[in-house]
């Protein structure tokens, strides 16, 4: 029997979500991306792996708009996002999660989770189902976020970004 080709293969595996072809990314004058391809497809879960410096939360925010200095074409949803500005990418439904975490340590996990307006009303996620993902929050839903742990302010980060509907 005949192997499958790249392109049923790829088929097979759903629809382009996000396709990022020839990203390059400067910081002042350094130029730190040189020429990141990658596509995920619907259903895919895809991580970059790298040692520290190696550009993996550069790639992110570049994809995301925060790095200003970039070249190249980030498509997603079938919408070219490169030339756009970081509000109308977050409303095409892109979201970061930062490693810092962001969250407002004075509000509570309340506050927190429903300080950001959904962008999109079909793709957001219900507040029970986040309670289902993280049973902690809705322990902790009248706690300061500065009283959460590292890991559960890690999880209102996230669930902060699931309740606006943003996909990525």
């Amino acid at each position: 029997m005949a192997e499958p080709s790249v392109a049923q293969s790829a088929a097979a595996r759903g629809t382009t979500v996000l396709d990022v072809k020839g990203l390059q990314a400067w910081y002042n004058e350094s130029h730190i991306l040189h020429g990141v391809d990658l596509d995920v497809r619907k259903g895919e879960v895809v991580t970059l792996l790298g040692r520290n410096g190696a550009g993996k939360t550069t790639t992110l925010k570049a994809i995301m708009g925060i790095v200003r200095k970039r070249v190249g074409s980030v498509v997603f949803g079938g919408k070219e996002l490169i030339n756009l500005s970081i509000d109308r990418i977050a409303r095409h439904g892109v979201a970061f999660c930062p490693e810092e975490r962001a969250i407002f340590a004075s509000l509570s996990v309340k506050e927190n989770l429903f300080l950001p307006p959904p962008i999109s009303k079909t793709g957001a996620m219900s507040v029970e189902h986040i309670f289902l993902l993280f049973p902690n929050l809705r322990e902790r839903l009248t706690s300061g976020g500065g009283k959460l742990s590292g890991g559960e302010q890690q999880m209102l980060a996230i669930a902060r970004i699931l309740r606006t509907g943003a996909l990525f």
